[in-house]
């Protein structure tokens, strides 16, 4: 029982430490912003010390990331299989323009989101936004109007676009015909 708890500990740690590096802090400016010890943070790091809620909270609250993404069990696996059957997660509706379906359901921290966009044929929405990341399309089937910062594009399935999420774009539909883009966005370097 012993040694499953070390693990237990080695895997929180190894979460705090992903999420402290993909944020770009040190030990000393995270242990800083939480109020405790670098030597302190470091033993949680390195799954030498079991820490309370709270100060797991805080930390998580510093990185901004849920507390339950460092509790949570297998969270970090190697292959992640989507099957279509068992594929559910949508977000938005037609009346807020666009159908998502996540494809991958990654790490938080993963740089990149395969994302599978369904333009409707009466989408009401037509107010061009902005997002920070980069963002790859590839139209699957149908035709989209890409207006991309005040250009308008004219995109057949088998295009691709790639481009800044930063200037304001929008896919519309062309002739009120459904199209489903796949589209990734990708974390910005910094």
């Amino acid at each position: 029982m012993k040694g499953l708890f070390a693990i237990e500990l080695s895997e929180i740690g190894k979460r705090i430490r992903k999420a402290r590096l993909s944020q770009g802090f040190t030990q000393q400016e995270l242990a800083d912003r939480c109020g405790f010890t670098k030597s302190l943070l470091s033993k949680i790091e390195n799954g030498q010390t079991a820490s309370a809620v709270a100060t797991l909270s805080k930390i998580a609250e510093h990185l901004k990331t849920p507390l339950a993404w460092f509790l949570e069990e297998n969270r970090e696996d190697h292959l992640v299989l989507s099957p279509h059957a068992k594929r559910t997660s949508k977000m938005g509706s037609k009346e807020m323009g666009y159908l998502y379906e996540i494809l991958a359901n990654r790490s938080r921290f993963s740089k990149i989101e395969p994302v599978l966009v369904t333009v409707p044929p009466d989408m009401t929405m037509t107010e061009p936004f902005t997002h920070p990341e980069e963002e790859f399309i590839y139209v699957i089937s149908g035709t989209i109007i890409l207006y991309y910062d005040g250009e308008r594009h004219v995109m057949e399935e088998g295009d691709t676009a790639y481009f800044s999420g930063l200037k304001p774009h929008i896919f519309l539909p062309f002739n009120h015909q459904e199209a489903k883009v796949l589209s990734i966005f990708i974390q910005p370097s910094n």
